[in-house]
């Protein structure tokens, strides 16, 4: 049963283990520790014991992005080798593989006035505005390395989600979902005006600019991940109407509902191929220590709250929200896995190609809101039946340059497969780093 608006405001809502390729190095490790567990205990996995809120301060450690030098790249398992697909670009945040094997890539970022030079300098190495523009790649011989690249769509606000159906390809701004008659065969669109066929509301807290999207399984609905406008509705929950949420249409872009809520900001989505489910990957709010709240993925199941802003991990109640709780609250459902506090996990993606292990790999982003780094990696965790079945893993690492000095030379967001090899978007160097499994 889908959730309508009639009912969302009846109820108050208105609104590790490693691979083969060795032990976690200096730049890598992570220090706090929860005061009842360990770090992983407290942060990752399907069951955690986590720590108390306020146990630790809210401090905010930014990083400073230094990019890549000549030579230099992230480090993956043995067995995979690790080059550039494309460098150069400006703020490659999300990226689409079409069935035919183009690259689109969405570059935007977000785009805060009168921010800190410490937030600047942990948002990308150039100052400039990103362009607000898809560009699309193709890769002729399947080295990882693209072949040229031209832009596709320009002029857009903060676009993000992309997706082609039915001879459509539909561009997710940050205001609204935008389609254009597509040629298939040609790759080219029919025309460059489109159509705004649903309104997103727009603005809000950090970096929730982000609009996904994602077909499911037969076709016939797009689902759209929305994030919330606040950190924890700090803001007044009239301003949440439609956010923190997972909304689903129709192609035309009729019939709008919302598949779920209280989803704080899910940002990856993925059709996890074994059971045909929706998941999604979800960060977390800010301010209640180090070690609180993990960011999770998590199956979506239709018509079903995940606790923002009143609850966190299933039914623990958010401390700010103690004393103006709403009444008759739906029960809040724990989310299928943890990610670690703060790693703020963007991209997701099922691996779908032979050369890779079976499972979900997510493109954590890295902290701020922490005393310590915590993510810049690509992390995996492994399936099986089409459930998480073990502990996570690191995947693609060396993002983090030199945490004494706070330097890292990029920060991974989303992750896709082509037909070949995985593409990791490194949005703040820049660079999109393909993963290619070497021939025995």
């Amino acid at each position: 049963m889908k959730i309508n608006f009639t009912l969302t405001l009846a109820s108050g809502l208105l609104p590790l283990v490693m691979f083969s390729c060795g032990s976690m190095n200096k730049n890598e490790a992570s220090s706090g520790q929860s005061t009842t567990a360990s770090r992983e205990e407290a942060e990752y996995g399907k069951t955690v014991d986590l720590q108390e809120p306020f146990a630790t301060p809210s401090i905010n450690k930014y990083a400073v992005i230094v990019g890549w030098k000549e030579g230099e790249a992230p480090v993956a398992p043995a067995g995979y080798k690790v080059v550039r697909f494309a460098e150069g670009l400006n703020s490659p945040r999300n990226i689409y593989v079409a069935a035919d094997g183009r690259v689109f890539v969405a570059q935007s970022r977000t785009e805060e006035r009168d921010q800190s030079d410490d937030y600047l300098n942990a948002r990308n190495i150039y100052r400039s505005a990103s362009p607000d523009e898809i560009l699309v790649f193709q890769d002729n011989d399947a080295d990882g390395r693209a072949d040229g690249k031209k832009v596709f769509l320009s002029g857009l606000k903060q676009p993000y989600g992309m997706l082609i159906l039915n001879e459509q390809f539909y561009v997710a701004n940050t205001d609204g979902l935008v389609r254009y008659g597509y040629d298939s065969k040609s790759g080219e669109l029919k025309a460059t005006a489109g159509e705004k066929i649903v309104q997103f509301p727009a603005g809000g807290y950090n970096n929730h600019w982000t609009r996904n999207i994602i077909s499911n399984q037969t076709g016939d609905k797009i689902l759209i991940s929305i994030g919330s406008g606040s950190d924890v509705g700090e803001n007044g929950m009239e301003n949440e109407v439609r956010r923190a949420a997972i909304l689903e249409v129709n192609p035309d872009g009729s019939a709008e509902q919302i598949f779920a809520h209280g989803i704080r900001n899910p940002v990856g989505m993925d059709i996890e191929p074994h059971t045909g489910h929706l998941w999604t990957a979800v960060n977390e709010r800010d301010k209640l220590g180090d070690q609180l709240v993990p960011d999770y993925i998590t199956s979506v199941q239709e018509g079903k709250f995940y606790g923002w802003p009143y609850y966190y991990w299933g039914m623990n109640q958010e401390p700010r929200w103690k004393d103006s709780m709403p009444d008759n609250l739906p029960n809040s459902l724990k989310p299928d896995f943890a990610l670690g506090a703060h790693t703020a996990s963007l991209g997701l993606s099922f691996n779908k190609i032979d050369g890779f292990k079976t499972g979900a790999y997510i493109g954590q982003h890295g902290s701020w809101n922490r005393s310590e780094f915590e993510g810049y990696k690509v992390a995996f965790v492994p399936f099986r039946d089409g459930k998480p079945a073990g502990k996570i893993e690191n995947f693609l690492t060396g993002f983090i340059a030199d945490k004494d000095k706070k330097e890292v030379h990029g920060r991974p967001a989303a992750v896709v497969f082509t037909k070949n090899y995985m593409l990791v978007a490194d949005d703040a160097a820049n660079v999109i780093w393909a993963v290619i499994p070497e021939s025995e």
